[in-house]
């Protein structure tokens, strides 16, 4: 059987690659709904703006439920609550599938946001504990990764599937794959793998730490970054760079690879250089949307940059997040809900400034701007961080040298006094 705690190889747990199955479902049922909704807002007899809403109602869900499902389960075994996630999941995908209710599909998505929450928040504890602090960036960038593939992967074929199905042929599909992850949870999570013994009280004490805002701070400004200007691409695609509306979902693959890669890359580099690699990434990504308002013109230049834009911007999220928890100390679970809820909301800000942007004078470059404008200040919370943590090493290494010079100035007066004895 694969081991699920690790060897002393540079190879992950199995455990991380099955919560990752999850965050691929998670990531799937939140993104695919846009490529559903006129089928959705025909079937139950709403306008399409209607339908919208049931993308709002899973966003708010994640932001409000993520720590509040956090909070609520502190006290119940990880592997229970994982495997709970995701059975409410499958049930609630289920429930949709068999209503003619927009409320009662409405309702389902919230619920299935609160129980996404709860995977998420606990899902990053338990890999990063797995992986050990050594890998802990890494495992996280997995977990991530499976979020990044269900954009690449998952939100196209559910889309296409619909097409043929219907919108509820996906909802059907993701109550069984759903299903099906919950027996692999139930089969891999170790059965005496229990929650810290830390209360509520505990967990929000965590939370004082400046250093640990910092980092959430950095994760709403880079998603709301990238966001910004990946919500509003097509028109800036088919309109400005005169690619056809045909070849804008091959684009948007490329985005996906490019996000992949970058949330490998994070993983990666983040474990040995966190800040030089945080700092680094947003810096270009701030540069690649600068470079894409006036560049988008060409239809090969902006493909690569779109690229390019997903690589940078994605490479951020793994290390943020694995300095989160790591900051949170023994009470990380808050914490890991918490960055979840980071980066909804900067989902939510950047998209909603990208929208009054494009409407404004400056037209389809509107949202690339704001973009810019929110890459630019990821590095503020980064550089801020950056010299927090600076300070606090050569704190670490001062009272190492002073303890060592004690030790040593010890050890030469028991010399000395052994000397004048003999």
């Amino acid at each position: 059987m694969p081991s699920v705690t690790g060897s002393a190889t540079n190879r992950l747990p199995f455990v991380v690659w099955v919560l990752a199955v999850g965050t691929f479902l998670m990531g799937t049922t939140e993104f695919v709904i846009a490529g559903l909704l006129p089928e959705m807002a025909a079937d139950l007899n709403v306008s399409v703006s209607h339908a919208g809403l049931l993308i709002t109602a899973f966003a708010v869900g994640m932001i409000v439920g993520g720590p509040t499902m956090a909070m609520a389960t502190l006290r119940l075994p990880q592997r229970h609550t994982l495997i709970g996630a995701l059975t409410v999941f499958a049930l609630g995908h289920a429930i949709a599938a068999l209503s003619t209710s927009f409320t009662v599909v409405l309702s389902a998505r919230v619920v299935t946001a609160l129980a996404t929450g709860a995977f998420w928040a606990v899902g990053f504890v338990i890999a990063t504990s797995a992986a050990g602090p050594a890998r802990s960036t890494r495992a996280v960038g997995v977990m991530m990764g499976g979020l990044t593939l269900a954009n690449v992967v998952g939100v196209p074929i559910g889309s296409f599937v619909g097409q043929y199905t219907g919108w509820r042929g996906p909802f059907w599909a993701l109550a069984v794959l759903a299903a099906l992850a919950a027996a692999f949870v139930g089969r891999f999570i170790p059965r005496t793998d229990q929650r810290a013994e830390v209360s509520v009280r505990a967990e929000i004490r965590a939370l004082r730490q400046s250093r640990l805002w910092l980092a959430l701070a950095a994760a709403v400004l880079i998603m709301g970054g990238v966001l910004a200007t990946y919500t509003y691409i097509t028109p800036l695609l088919t309109d400005r760079a005169g690619i056809p509306a045909g070849a804008v979902p091959l684009v948007l693959i490329v985005f996906g690879i490019g996000a992949l890669g970058g949330t490998a890359i994070g993983g990666r580099r983040g474990d040995h250089r966190p800040m030089v690699t945080t700092i680094t990434a947003a810096a270009a990504t701030a540069l690649t949307l600068l470079t894409l308002i006036p560049a988008s013109n060409s239809p090969v230049t902006a493909v690569i940059l779109v690229f390019l834009m997903a690589l940078t911007g994605f490479t951020v999220n793994p290390v943020v997040t694995s300095l989160a928890v790591r900051f949170a100390g023994d009470a990380p679970t808050l914490t890991s809900a918490l960055t979840t809820s980071a980066y909804n909301t900067g989902i939510a800000a950047g998209s909603l400034a990208a929208g009054r942007a494009l409407d404004s004078s400056l037209g389809l470059t509107g949202p690339a701007l704001v973009g810019a404008a929110f890459a630019a200040l990821t590095l503020l919370p980064l550089i801020v961080l950056a010299l927090a943590l600076s300070n606090a090493a050569d704190s670490s290494r001062i009272v190492a040298q002073h303890t060592a010079g004690a030790d040593t100035a010890e050890q030469q007066a028991a010399n000395a006094t052994m000397t004048s004895t003999h």
